[in-house]
Order: structure tokens, then C-alpha cells, then sequence
């Protein structure tokens, strides 16, 4: 059994120390700024810069692939801008959402695992709105997820993180939002992946039950806003994907308990690959 952490870290260092300690094997990291030296000397790291790219926008972080034992091999796919990118590279449509790298289980066969995060965007100052919107960012993710993708059937992926998007309902009821967030999930599984959670009971459903989410829903809460703590949190963020066929040996669980949360605003999404 292979075990990964799907994690927005919120480029605090507490939470790249709480990574020693953890009984992962691997790490998927989003908001991820560079580790101090001593903690870095621990853990097996690509080469890529800490920046995620974007004009007059600092952002000194970016997503990452982290090996944190020695039960698995890891190689990184180095990523290239899309204007960039040679046949056959990975083409990223904004570097430093994106991190991809193939693990390999000792005895078992390679799988890729990618770590996403769905950068926030606004509409051109044409539309005088001050709206703030993610699924845009998510729509270049998953395109750019689909060159990994060489067959219908028998590919091999589990890709994770922060989409800064809803499941299954939209802003209060708005039927747009719901419209929108949901066609990002339609063009995941269009492609072979399939969303395998966390869903209830695989983590604390939100308490007390927000208004804007169904009674149906199975949604766990994974990130908690600065008004909020992890015992009040309301909304999910974090999902996990796999292709069909190996989601059938995928188990995920949101960390979500207070006790459990973490050093961030987003909690831990445990992921067993069996």
C-alpha cells in the first residue's frame, strides 16, 4: 500500500516540518513555498522555481511532488510554459499549478501523480465586475492533464489538490456557479478520470450544515476561511482524481478533525493507493 498526501500547505514552514514526521510516501503539495535547507536535505525535490507564473501577480510559491521515504521511486516530469513545450514535453498552461511525477512502488508498477491548484482569476477590465473565479484556471488544468492521457482505457494517474472550486452546488444555490464548477468535474471524467473523494463518510461532514449545500451532498469540508476554525469549516475544495480502473484501488480520507487539521487553512487529504 502506497500512501500520498494531497496537502495545500499555505507556504507556511510548519507545515514542510510536519511533513518529516508524517508516514507518507509521497507528497502533493499546492501553495508550496521552498523549504528551509535543513528541512529540504530530508526530502526528495524536483528542480522546478518556486513561482507560480503570472504578470503583476507575486506568487513565490507553486505546487510540488515530494518523495518522503525510500518504499518508492520517483521521477519528475519537467514542466515547460505551453509556448515552450516540445512535442512529447509537458506543456503547462500556467507554470507552477501543475507539478507531475511517475512513483514506483517497490514490486509494483509505476502510476503518475500530479498536484493541481486552480489559480484565482477576474474577469477583463472591459466587464467593469469584480468578480474572482478559479474554474477558468481549472479548465487549463485539465487540458493540460489530458496529454498524459495516450489511451481510452489502462492509463494510470491519480491527480490531487486545491481547485478553489465547489462539488455539487454552486454560490448559494446560483444555478451559474453550479453550471460552471460542474462542467470542470464533466471534463475530468470526459477524460478517464474519475473523481474518487474525500466523500463522506471518509471525513466530517460540516457542523453546523451549511444553508448553500444539498442535504444530499457527501461533501467534507477541507479548508476553513480566517473567520472560520477547522470545528467550523464549511466548504470543500480539495478533491482527488484517478483513472478508471485504478480508481478501484484508490482509498481517500480528509484529515478534517480539529485534532488531525494541520498547520493550514486547508487540511490533509490522505490518499491509499493499493
Amino acid at each position: 500500500m502506497i500512501r500520498l498526501l494531497s496537502w495545500n500547505i499555505a507556504r507556511r514552514e510548519s507545515a514542510w516540518r510536519a511533513l518529516l514526521t508524517s508516514d507518507a510516501d509521497v507528497a502533493l503539495l499546492q501553495e508550496a513555498t521552498e523549504p528551509p535547507a535543513d528541512v529540504a536535505k530530508e526530502l526528495g525535490l524536483d528542480s522546478s522555481p518556486w513561482r507560480t507564473a503570472g504578470a503583476g501577480v507575486d506568487r513565490p510559491w507553486r505546487t510540488a511532488v515530494v518523495r518522503l521515504s525510500d518504499r518508492v521511486g520517483v521521477r519528475w516530469l519537467e514542466p515547460f510554459s505551453i509556448g515552450d513545450a516540445e512535442p512529447g514535453e509537458l506543456a503547462v498552461s500556467r507554470p507552477g499549478t501543475l507539478s507531475v511525477a511517475e512513483v514506483t512502488p517497490a514490486g509494483s508498477a509505476p502510476f503518475l501523480v500530479a498536484s493541481m491548484y486552480g489559480a484565482w482569476e477576474r474577469p477583463h477590465a472591459e466587464t467593469g465586475s469584480n468578480w474572482i473565479y478559479a474554474d477558468a484556471s481549472v479548465h487549463r488544468l485539465v487540458s493540460d492533464l489530458s496529454m498524459l492521457v495516450g489511451r481510452q482505457q489502462g492509463h494510470r494517474i491519480v491527480a490531487a489538490g486545491d481547485l478553489n472550486i465547489l462539488h455539487g452546488y454552486g454560490e448559494y444555490g446560483n444555478l451559474y456557479w453550479a453550471g460552471r464548477y460542474a462542467s470542470v468535474f464533466d471534463r475530468m471524467t470526459a477524460i478517464g478520470l474519475r473523481l474518487v473523494g474525500p466523500q463522506a463518510p471518509a471525513g466530517r461532514r460540516a457542523e453546523p450544515w451549511p444553508d448553500e449545500l444539498p442535504q444530499s451532498s457527501d461533501n467534507v469540508p477541507t479548508f476553513h476561511t480566517n473567520h472560520q476554525s477547522p470545528e467550523s469549516a464549511t466548504r470543500q475544495l480539495d478533491f482527488v482524481f484517478a483513472s478508471a480502473g485504478l480508481d478501484e484501488s484508490v482509498a481517500v480520507r480528509a484529515l478534517n478533525q480539529p485534532a488531525e487539521w494541520g498547520p493550514s487553512d486547508h487540511c490533509r487529504i490522505e490518499i491509499e493507493v493499493g
